[in-house]
């Protein structure tokens, strides 16, 4: 199964005061940490969604792996996943002017992506690889947290076109998911999925 990486980091950051994906932690940047994670875990692919500040980010990132913005982030996450998603499958989105992402020349067809969001540096390549090992065109996976469903998720492509027709806002798929039957795999030991909405959150190691 060719599994992807998504990394969802579009956003303002309003309440934290910039955006999540320029935040500097244990000497990375949220959105390095992110995208490195899905690529050690295995990720084939691993397409990083921007919008606000687009452009400082990938000067202050240059190393970052496939990217595309978001023209819509401004009205929430969903418009992000969905973004992603139409990346992943072959209709890329691009803002005026620019140029849509090519899909990488040589790479499979995606089978299932594993969506991640900027601001949980906690969850690490431990927790990709046991959501991605149950990958497939008809897999809905979620981490557990003893007893609570979060991140990493993993969308199998049969219910891309699902999740697209329903998330609004910052709900994400979490509408769409609480529709189907979800196999939630065990992650509470090895990741945490705090995400951090404000400075303070951070912990005193931060370098931010």
């Amino acid at each position: 199964m060719s599994v992807a990486g998504l990394v969802l980091a579009a956003g303002a950051g309003r309440r934290y005061g910039m955006p999540k994906a320029l935040v500097r932690h244990e000497g990375q940047l949220f959105v390095e940490r992110a995208a490195d994670t899905l690529r050690r875990a295995g990720c084939e692919r691993v397409l990083v969604v921007l919008g606000a500040a687009a452009d400082e980010v990938r000067a202050a990132a240059p190393g970052l792996p496939e990217t595309v913005v978001n023209p819509d982030w401004a009205t929430g996450m969903a418009s992000s996943l969905r973004t992603g998603l139409a990346t992943l499958a072959g209709t890329p989105t691009a803002t005026p002017g620019e140029t849509p992402a090519a899909t990488p020349e040589g790479s499979r067809p995606v089978t299932a992506v594993v969506v991640l969001l900027v601001d949980m540096p906690g969850v690490g390549a431990e927790a990709v690889r046991r959501i991605a090992v149950h990958a497939s065109p008809g897999a809905l996976v979620m981490g557990g947290y003893h007893g609570r469903r979060g991140h990493p998720v993993l969308l199998g492509r049969d219910h891309w076109a699902g999740v697209a027709a329903t998330a609004t806002g910052d709900r994400g798929a979490r509408d769409y998911l609480r529709t189907q039957e979800v196999l939630i795999v065990d992650v509470g030991d090895v990741a945490d999925d705090e995400d951090f909405d404000f400075p303070g959150n951070l912990s005193a190691t931060s370098d931010h």
